[in-house]
């Protein structure tokens, strides 16, 4: 654990990218196989269950510290992370230990079996011989929300560098559905790994925004164009006769799609396609909500097939033939994706090719990305045609060119602390807009504004506050802020009637008065018809 906490203590207190992946080179040269396997899946939030409540946690830190249970709850508040504020309020530990990073796991996850006053006891003792880093770590580990600022790309980086072994090869190989718990640190980075998982899909490629003109692109000739959907990123897999879904998230979804099934049989095997899985009838796509509804299923019913059935817009192909075709150009991907597709045996509408947007110029081209919301597009995707299948985001050859989104100006009317770096501020934030005299609350928000910014708005609600709930504080209505958004959809489970799919603060309208917000009628104009 001590490795570890060393670890941890050092990308925690850089935001040097080349300093985190030296810290991380640097663990994994000292530290043991299995800490090694811990650690990436730990960082790549392959994470252990939660074995102990988080109410157990507060009550047992209040016992042994002495500390009111009352006042505890409040540091926490003040803090803003359980985990923290419980290293922090526990006495000086009596001893201390060299178990291993591993160790600690093994013991968290032995937690689950054992009865609440054995729970107590070994949690205890466990706090008695750690320091507060370490304490800090095993709470956070302990309670399932363990995150630093380290991500996938920069784990494999680490990595990369550690085995002398090409990035993208890296990224292959921590694909999938594997656990720490069942694989060993060399099976996990073994280029046999990739060979024998069946199900193991490729890492995606991903566009980077286009925020100035395209123009800057050059020669349109050497572009392709797509619509963007608004759906789950998928690869479809067919090996050993088998058909496998995996979402943009690493998260194994083929029970949750059914409808795919029969593609095991009519695609040929080793075949990996690329593509978009879209709520869709009638010829179009429907809005991202209605996928939701399957998202979070174990079981889907027959009448959740009927209100939210399912296309798959393929983009790109991966692999043909068992083949690894990444390298290939886009011509020649698409080619082979398109042969691929004539040749199934009964076309079916479940599987449709992404249509190429044809125009003659740049400007033809802006035309056309400014009648997404016809389409119910995000906007356009823009692709050099010689370009291979790259891993992760990768600035050059794949933008993401969206349209505006849609805004609102709404009246903040409750804040709350974040978390972590912003557990002393008031970051996140409830807005509502104007029904008659009275404010409804439509949507949440945390991020958009500048860290002054939010300086700013914090010493505003200490200021303003008229009543608090927990670490929530409701506010005098008077700030405005303009909110956007990229969709927006009737809920049932919200008070305004209104769900936004991914609203953010534009900017703080300091120039309007709450009076001047915008109302649910407004809101319910811009709603969807399909």
């Amino acid at each position: 654990m001590n490795r570890f906490a060393q670890l941890y203590t050092q990308l925690d207190q850089t935001t040097k990218t080349n300093e985190k992946i030296a810290a991380i080179v640097a663990y994994f040269e000292a530290a043991e196989n299995q800490d090694k396997l811990w650690t990436i899946a730990i960082l790549s939030h392959r994470r252990p269950k939660r074995t102990v409540k988080t109410t157990d946690l507060r009550t047992w830190a209040s016992e042994w510290s002495g500390i009111p249970l009352w006042l505890l709850e409040d540091s926490y508040d003040v803090v803003g992370d359980l985990a923290e504020t419980l290293a922090l309020v526990l006495p000086a530990p009596q001893t201390t230990s060299n178990f291993s990073f591993t160790y600690w796991i093994e013991f968290i996850k032995s937690l689950a079996a054992l009865s609440e006053d054995v729970k107590k006891e070994k949690v205890v003792q466990a706090w008695q011989q750690l320091d507060s880093i370490q304490r800090f770590i095993f709470n956070k580990l302990i309670t399932g929300g363990f995150r630093v600022g380290v991500s996938q790309q920069l784990i494999i980086k680490a990595l990369a560098i550690y085995l002398a072994v090409e990035e993208s090869g890296i990224a292959h190989r921590l694909m999938g559905d594997w656990s720490a718990e069942t694989i060993r640190f060399e099976e996990l980075l073994s280029s046999e790994n990739i060979v024998s998982d069946f199900s193991k899909p490729y890492p995606f490629f991903l566009a980077y925004p286009l925020e100035d003109s395209p123009l800057q692109l050059g020669n349109l000739e050497d572009w392709i164009a797509e619509r963007k959907w608004d759906g789950i990123r998928g690869q479809l897999i067919v090996r050993n006769q088998t058909l496998y879904v995996w979402s943009r998230g690493e998260e194994l979804m083929t029970e949750r799609f059914p409808e795919f099934a029969f593609l095991a049989n009519a695609l040929p095997d080793g075949t990996v396609i690329d593509g978009e899985i879209l709520p869709f009838k009638a010829d179009r796509p429907l809005p991202f909500q209605v996928l939701q509804t399957r998202i979070g299923r174990k079981t889907v019913t027959k009448k959740v097939l009927e209100d939210s059935p399912v296309v798959m817009i393929a983009y790109d192909l991966l692999e043909w033939q068992g083949k690894d075709i990444r390298e290939e150009p886009w011509t020649t991907r698409r080619a082979l994706l398109v042969q691929l597709l004539q040749a199934l045996p009964v076309v079916h509408p479940i599987l449709q090719l992404s249509a190429i947007i044809e125009v003659s110029s740049w400007e033809a081209l802006m035309e056309a990305r400014l009648e997404s919301k016809d389409f119910e597009s995000e906007g356009l995707m823009l692709k050099r045609k010689q370009s291979t299948y790259q891993t992760g985001r990768r600035r050059g050859d794949w933008w993401k060119w969206k349209i505006d989104p849609m805004t609102i100006d709404a009246v903040m009317i409750y804040a709350q602390r974040g978390s972590g770096r912003r557990a002393n501020l008031y970051t996140d934030y409830t807005f509502g807009v104007w029904e008659g005299e009275q404010l409804v609350p439509f949507t949440k928000a945390y991020s958009g504004l500048t860290d002054k910014e939010f300086n700013e708005v914090t010493q505003w609600v200490r200021q303003n506050t008229l009543e608090r709930f927990g670490p929530v504080r409701s506010v005098r209505p008077t700030l405005v802020f303009e909110i956007a958004f990229e969709g927006i959809q009737i809920s049932t489970r919200h008070k305004s009637g209104i769900a936004l799919r991914f609203p953010r603060m534009v900017r703080w309208r300091k120039d309007k008065i709450a009076k001047e917000a915008n109302t649910i009628e407004d809101l319910r104009k811009m709603l969807n018809p399909y």
